[in-house]
């Protein structure tokens, strides 16, 4: 077993109460930065990915597992001049979230805005505990 990045160790200390409602699966191509924010209604994932279009996204759910990801291959054009370093070459990023029975999965959005997608999983409306009189018979 291979020892967990500090950085990694970090995240987990500072957001174990994401835990019970998120659990992150970071096997991507490269890391990309996502911020989660808790309102009264519901979750916002905001991944930061400047630079793309609303239509360079794919969130897709199945079952349980939010997939947010953007794939670009190189595009081969004819150019000017020799590059010394061309690291432009493919982009892409995935990372999954496994959502819990808190979130409505029926009412998620999505808007991509000044560089920021983001993500809302409304909650789920939970039913007021009611309080009753039983008469004994």
């Amino acid at each position: 077993m291979m020892p967990r990045a500090f950085n990694g160790l970090m995240e987990d200390m500072f957001s174990n109460n994401w835990n019970r409602v998120f659990a992150d699966d970071k096997g991507a191509h490269s890391f990309v930065p996502v911020n989660i924010k808790e309102t009264d209604g519901a979750y916002e994932l905001h991944v930061i990915a400047p630079g793309l279009n609303k239509e360079d996204f794919k969130v897709n759910l199945e079952q349980d597992i939010l997939t947010v990801s953007f794939e670009q291959k190189e595009e081969n054009k004819e150019q000017e001049g020799k590059w010394l370093r061309n690291e432009y070459r493919f982009r892409s990023f995935k990372r999954s979230f496994t959502l819990n029975d808190k979130v409505n999965a029926s009412g998620i959005n999505a808007k991509y805005t000044d560089g920021v997608l983001a993500v809302t999983l409304p909650k789920k409306e939970t039913a007021e505990p009611t309080s009753q009189q039983i008469n004994v018979a």
